[in-house]
């Protein structure tokens, strides 16, 4: 068993980017805090960290709810460890044609993707300023940065977080919190965006050429380097392509 008092709160923990982070952090020496809607999802997970000696507990929570936000980060500093690092990876990754988007889809995804973002880097680096140190991740997307057809939803909140992250960053880093924001301008090597992939176009992603799609363990350790990084050189936004991707 790992002996650790560095704890990694990791939100919106699914089985791609949060999956891989949870490996690296735990590899890394960290207890690892995975934080979904349904822990039970994030089992096998578990299991497989737990085998390889890492300490790492499953939570429950909506990170759109506030109450629920401050209740995980109480639990995890009491129960765990001080929070050292969090990372927030919840998505809201849809595409509809502006007419066909609703104001009930428009306000969901910036709800899950922006405002939930807040809310968890709020309540996360209020406990790091209490430690006197920390590091607040966030995962962006192409969308950051680029409202493209379609995405007028997605855009909007994965823009909105963007700027949350600098606010913070601006904010936070005199007082010794690094906030980062990883912009992954890719497609994401994993089950959903195979099917993703598939039902688009009809092509198998053992059909494209290597490398074409960003592993989620490149992901990891970058954001591992981003924790990393001495304080007198510090990123705040990163952003990740594959080596053929147009941009």
């Amino acid at each position: 068993m790992v002996e650790t008092n560095k704890t990694a709160l990791l939100v919106g923990a699914g089985d791609a980017i949060g999956a891989a982070v949870a490996r690296r952090f735990a590899a890394g020496g960290y207890a690892v805090c995975i934080a979904r809607r349904d822990p039970a999802k994030s089992s096998a997970l578990v299991e497989e960290l737990t085998r390889a000696g890492s300490k790492v507990h499953a939570f429950g929570v909506d990170a759109r709810r506030e109450n629920e936000v401050q209740e995980l980060c109480e639990r995890v500093e009491q129960n765990v460890g001080p929070i050292e690092v969090c990372l927030f990876n919840a998505g809201s990754n849809v595409k509809k044609s502006l007419h066909e988007t609703s104001d009930k889809l428009f306000f969901k995804a910036w709800e899950l993707a922006c405002f939930a973002g807040f809310l968890v880097g709020r309540e996360a680096t209020r406990h790091m300023l209490r430690h006197g140190r920390g590091t607040m991740l966030f995962t962006g997307a192409t969308a950051s940065v680029r409202g493209g057809s379609g995405f007028a939803a997605f855009a909007s909140a994965k823009f909105g977080l963007r700027a949350v992250a600098q606010a913070m960053a601006r904010e936070l880093g005199p007082q010794n919190v690094h906030v980062a924001h990883l912009l992954i301008d890719a497609g994401v090597d994993s089950p959903a965006i195979h099917q993703r992939m598939k039902a688009a176009s009809g092509i198998d992603a053992s059909e494209i050429p290597p490398d074409s799609l960003t592993r989620t363990s490149s992901i990891a350790e970058a954001y591992w380097y981003v924790h990393q990084q001495s304080r007198d050189g510090w990123s705040h936004e990163l952003d990740l392509r594959p080596s053929v991707e147009k941009w």
